[in-house]
């Protein structure tokens, strides 16, 4: 049985993509992953255990316990986190940061004979008391799944949409990796989405920058989701211009909103508000290319006349 890795890191960052991943990977190496935040495992012996910039305590307790099982000690940095003056200028946050999580450690790391890898040979040069090992980069984007955007831009009014969309979001995330999450919302909507993968907020816009925004190619389903309640009763259809105009395919709500304008599978879709034939819905339009063209050409076809603008969601 091969002895693993332990790649120890806060959370998928670029350092590693760039280089400790590689370097692993050259190397032949069965990595297992750890996050820096969560509980170290009970025991185990690994053939080396890696620290990607970062450390906490309770990871140098769990070493210092379980340093006879751990073949080679590693700590990678891609940025000068050694020297208190290299740090000068940065926001005091951050450079508080850096003292806590990496600074503080480097007696440590050298009393527990710690291997030190670098991203450059100026770093290399600076430690040269340390042996360092340079890393090359290598592309983290090789193996990178093609992405297909998933779009909802909404805006301050829209608070109980989001939160409806929140399921159904973490469901095709999880069994399709090829789309990622576009939405248009406050900070409250980042920490809102911040656990799920592959989702990007973008802030508030006003409307010319908007409209630029929907003229840029690569979207390609879009949702409208409406509850019933009294405020959205009171909208129109215009998220289906929107939409069409981003280049994409909308799924809308099965709401008096967009009956007027959405004929369901011929130029979008309509569903009840049920997550799960959202999910369904959202996972078959991924697959299908044709289907998605098919509509999305008769919704251009339908309007046209129109198409000079759009919605302003997402402005406010």
């Amino acid at each position: 049985m091969v002895t693993p890795t332990l790649l120890v890191q806060q959370g998928a960052n670029p350092s590693a993509d760039f280089f400790v991943r590689p370097y692993l990977r050259n190397m032949n190496a069965a990595v297992t992953e750890a996050h820096l935040h969560n509980p170290p495992p009970l025991s185990a012996p690994f053939a080396e255990v890696v620290f990607v910039r970062y450390l906490t305590p309770a990871w140098c307790k769990w070493v210092e316990q379980h340093r006879s099982h751990i073949g080679q000690l590693v700590f990678f940095m891609d940025d000068d986190l050694f020297d208190l003056r290299a740090h000068t200028g940065l926001p005091l946050r951050y450079r508080y940061k850096l003292w806590k999580m990496a600074l503080r450690y480097k007696g440590w790391l050298q009393r527990m004979q710690a291997e030190l890898w670098v991203s450059t040979p100026w770093l290399a040069e600076k430690y040269a008391s340390w042996s360092p090992v340079v890393l090359q980069p290598q592309s983290p984007y090789v193996r990178s799944t093609p992405q297909k955007t998933l779009f909802y831009h909404g805006s301050a009014s829209h608070g109980a949409e989001f939160e409806w969309l929140y399921p159904v979001f973490e469901q095709v995330l999880e069994q399709d990796a090829s789309l990622s999450v576009e939405l248009i919302g406050s900070q409250a909507v980042r920490k809102q989405f911040a656990a799920l993968p592959r989702v990007h907020v973008l802030h508030p816009m006003n409307w010319p920058a908007y409209q630029a925004l929907l003229a840029r190619p690569g979207r390609t389903i879009g949702l409208a989701p409406l509850l019933n309640n009294h405020f959205n009763a009171a909208r129109a259809p215009t998220k289906f211009f929107d939409i069409t105009q981003a280049g994409a395919v909308g799924i809308y709500a099965d709401h008096p909103v967009y009956r007027s304008l959405v004929r369901h599978e011929h130029n979008g879709l309509l569903l009840p508000m049920e997550q799960q034939a959202w999910v369904n819905a959202i996972l078959r339009l991924s697959a299908n290319e044709q289907a998605r063209q098919a509509m999305w050409e008769q919704a251009r076809n339908s309007s046209l006349p129109l198409l000079r603008g759009g919605s302003g969601w997402g402005l406010f």
